[in-house]
């Protein structure tokens, strides 16, 4: 049976990695004594895939990951068995089942979106500087940025990335392109709306925080990728 999982990833767990993440919860399906499929062969390990992975320094309500079970009770109980064994900041919301098929997390989101919070590093002007050009900024054609690799650097055009950005009180909202066919960080466009308004960049000046990870919807819409399954 295929289940997918949603869970929130908070305070100073932000600094682990996406590698430290998935040993953590191969540890916990274990811990939680679910009863998981596993590989065959020579090194059997847990058949569990996760989709659009975190960047280090940024909290999460909206994190997934999809995982094969032999056996599985309900939804509640699968819940509650791994957040009894999980610690405060890592915990499962949602627990769905997926149709046979379904595909794997990771192939089908599209899109994610995220609030930008300031912290008490960043000053009056410079925060003010930043919200008062986020409107003008999302009115241009293009938005240009250097984007550097290992090898190279190029410039490109990110506006098509951005579906949404825009002031909610004093943070900044974005829905953005995520996944295989376009991924878009919220860190470049910071870089590009610090550019706009005059600012230095400083990525320790505020905070992101992704809301949700989307899937395209059978209406044209993005929908949350638990919506994909349904409870048991």
């Amino acid at each position: 049976m295929k289940i997918r999982i949603k869970y929130s990833k908070l305070g100073n767990l932000r600094f682990i990695g996406h590698l430290d993440v998935m040993r953590y919860f191969q540890k916990e399906i274990r811990r939680a004594g679910l009863d998981v499929s596993y590989s065959k062969g020579y090194s059997p390990h847990q058949i569990i895939s996760f989709a659009a992975p975190l960047a280090m320094g940024i909290t999460s309500d909206g994190e997934y990951f999809d995982g094969e079970f032999e056996s599985v009770t309900t939804s509640r109980e699968m819940i509650d068995a791994l957040n009894a064994v999980s610690v405060d900041e890592m915990k499962v919301t949602e627990c769905v089942l997926l149709p046979d098929d379904a595909k794997n997390s990771m192939s089908v989101v599209s899109a994610s979106d995220y609030v930008i919070s300031f912290l008490d590093k960043a000053g009056t002007e410079e925060r003010h500087n930043i919200l008062d050009s986020v409107e003008s900024f999302m009115s241009q054609d293009q938005i240009v940025i250097l984007k550097k690799t290992k090898k190279s650097e190029r410039e490109e055009n990110i506006k098509p990335g951005i579906m949404t950005c825009e002031l909610r009180d004093d943070q900044i909202y974005m829905l953005l392109s995520t996944g295989s066919e376009y991924n878009l960080k919220p860190e470049l466009v910071m870089q590009a709306l610090c550019a706009y308004a005059g600012v230095s960049h400083n990525q320790f000046h505020y905070h992101i925080h992704r809301l949700e990870t989307y899937m395209d919807g059978p209406d044209g819409n993005i929908i949350p990728l638990y919506k994909a399954g349904s409870p048991f």
